[in-house]
């Protein structure tokens, strides 16, 4: 029996690579391991290795200041897989390298302790150095994961790093954080790097502002008291405006564009001051990983994340695997630290979900014992035939 192993990260408990080896060590068979990445924490990791690359570390400024590593990805364009180069437009030859970065590892929620989480505060200076660094190779384009972020900035940290100010009224230079944005009027300068085409890695379709945007649907999560929505809303419609009026772009047209709400709105400032584009994130990861061939390959496929839910199943990451899996006819496994009851209705015969974390166990017990939790849901599934 050949299981292929697709999990994604346990947040806060396991990454990507060890949720796939712990399911291994688990699961008995012959196994191939697909750790799984939906543009935030391990994306750059994950898909260097996956075509041989080179991974740099690199030392960039945190979410709030404090040096963090940022991972920096090198890969030859001609080692992609065909797929991938088409959606990611590229058709150079074996001489061309390409960038991948992600925000996670230089601007991501999980570099903060929980007290430390809170969006007026944090932004994406790190990314831009980041960006910066991957230039300096001479490569050919840059993906830039979207994903984990712990920012709310529309990307201006990561514009500030790059050559562009942001200023008040009289032409003071201030920090990129939210917390500013009540003085913000104007974004001074010019690029001071220039940077190859860069394309983001994004799932999330939600617009900038609204019902639906980065405040309403993110911003909680970040560490934003609900009562302050309000404001922060009007401040970000605000510092959208700064930046379409500076680069000749039209508000009304970017903020409802899909995608621009994601990582506190950062594809807003790469978009209208760099031109970077949105790409579909998991149909990327999917043409990187081969994963049409490994599934169809496979006899039981084994995927899991922290918490299954309905974010789960909207197309990315697990949530993609499973869906083509089943299309395959495979009998697909979920395992997850929690899985919401609402997912259970009309699921299929041959797909199982399993929740690996005893109810009533408080959170931080869980996250601790995650692998042993993982490890006895796998065997008991194993031992029990599939």
């Amino acid at each position: 029996m050949r299981l292929l192993i697709a999990c994604d990260k346990f947040k806060d408990a396991l990454s990507a690579e060890e949720a796939c080896r712990v399911v291994a060590a688990s699961a008995g068979g012959v196994a191939d391991l697909c750790p799984l990445t939906d543009g935030g924490d391990g994306f750059a990791a994950i898909l260097t290795a996956a075509v041989g690359g080179t991974l740099v570390r690199v030392p960039v400024t945190g979410p709030r200041g404090k040096k963090v590593t940022g991972l920096l990805g090198l890969v030859a364009v001609a080692s992609i897989p065909p797929a991938a180069r088409d959606l990611l437009g590229l058709t150079g030859g074996s001489s061309q390298r390409l960038a991948v970065i992600d925000l996670a590892s230089s601007g991501g929620l999980a570099l903060l302790r929980p007290d430390e989480r809170d969006p007026w505060h944090t932004d994406s200076r790190g990314t831009g150095e980041l960006l910066r660094a991957a230039a300096s190779h001479e490569v050919a384009a840059i993906i830039l994961g979207l994903g984990g972020s712990a920012t709310h900035d529309l990307g201006l940290g990561a514009v500030s790093e790059l050559g562009f100010t942001p200023c008040d009224q009289a032409g003071g230079r201030l920090a990129a954080a939210p917390v500013n944005w009540r003085r913000f009027s104007q974004l001074n300068g010019a690029a001071g790097t220039k940077l190859p085409p860069i394309r983001l890695a994004c799932d999330v379709t939600n617009p900038l502002l609204g019902a639906a945007g980065a405040v309403a649907s993110y911003a909680v999560q970040k560490g934003l008291r609900p009562e302050d929505a309000t404001e922060l809303e009007r401040l970000t419609a605000a510092a959208a405006r700064v930046l379409c009026a500076r680069f000749g772009r039209d508000f009304d047209g970017l903020v409802r564009t899909p995608g621009m709400g994601a990582a506190g709105g950062i594809a807003v400032g790469l978009s209208v001051a760099f031109g970077a584009t949105i790409i579909p994130g998991a149909d990327l990861v999917f043409a990187w990983l081969g994963l049409e061939r490994r599934l169809s390959e496979a006899d039981i496929v084994v995927t899991g994340e922290g918490r299954f839910d309905q974010t789960s199943i909207a197309g990315k990451g697990p949530g993609a695997v499973i869906a083509r899996a089943l299309a395959l006819g495979k009998k697909v496994h979920v395992f997850a630290g929690a899985v919401d009851p609402a997912v259970r209705a009309g699921v299929p015969a041959n797909l199982r979900l399993h929740a690996i974390s005893p109810v009533g166990l408080p959170l931080e017990q869980a996250l601790k014992e995650a692998p042993q939790f993982l490890g006895k849901a796998v065997a008991a599934a194993a031992a029990a035939g599939w």
